[in-house]
């Protein structure tokens, strides 16, 4: 009695055939979804770095750059970003969270604008925070200013009250409203607002 001929070779060709037939289609498929859904991939490349943009509209000092790429803060953006937010009347540099720079760039994208932000006012020494609040009422005694955790913005392109909306949605820590002065503040304390 013969056996039939279950050949390993022919087996093994019919399977890496099968293989390959597959790795095709799946590559084809993965790029017509990328003709077809571009935004998709667009957003996973934006979600691998973070840039930002300011403008000082007491110093006149304009930044642009990645604050965070691969998975991480990036060193040197953090120290330019310190130094553009530093206290305007005093010169001193502190430390920003950098958490009010992730909720800066979630706060670009809920508005949905990649424009410059104009920093009204972000670290605040204390000898500076002192003297304002003498002067004003709206000055908290102990703000987050003075720890590099707030800043008030504007974002031009952007209707203030629409900036304000987004920035109430996210939940992210405190939001104050200022038309008159035209600035919202933000900053990565507890969820409230005024």
């Amino acid at each position: 009695m013969k056996l039939p001929n279950h050949s390993p070779r022919r087996n093994l060709s019919h399977t890496n055939k099968t293989n390959h037939r597959r790795f095709f289609l799946k590559a084809c498929a993965g790029a017509a979804a990328g003709l077809v859904y571009p935004s998709v991939f667009a957003a996973k490349q934006s979600a691998m770095e973070r840039k930002l943009s300011f403008y000082n509209t007491h110093t006149d000092e304009k930044i642009s750059t990645t604050y965070w790429a691969e998975g991480q803060y990036i060193e040197e953006s953090l120290i330019d970003i310190n130094n553009i937010m530093r206290d305007h009347r005093s010169g001193e540099v502190y430390p920003i969270d950098p958490h009010l720079m992730d909720l800066l760039y979630s706060l670009q994208e809920k508005v949905e604008r990649k424009d410059t932000f104009s920093i009204i006012s972000c670290y605040r020494s204390p000898a500076t925070n002192a003297m304002l609040n003498k002067k004003s009422s709206g000055v908290a005694k102990h703000s987050l200013h003075m720890q590099g955790k707030a800043i008030d913005i504007r974002l031009p392109g952007c209707e203030l009250n629409h900036l304000r909306k987004a920035a109430l949605a996210l939940k992210r820590g405190g939001v104050g409203y200022y038309p008159k002065s035209d600035f919202i503040h933000v900053d990565t304390g507890r969820v409230r607002f005024w």
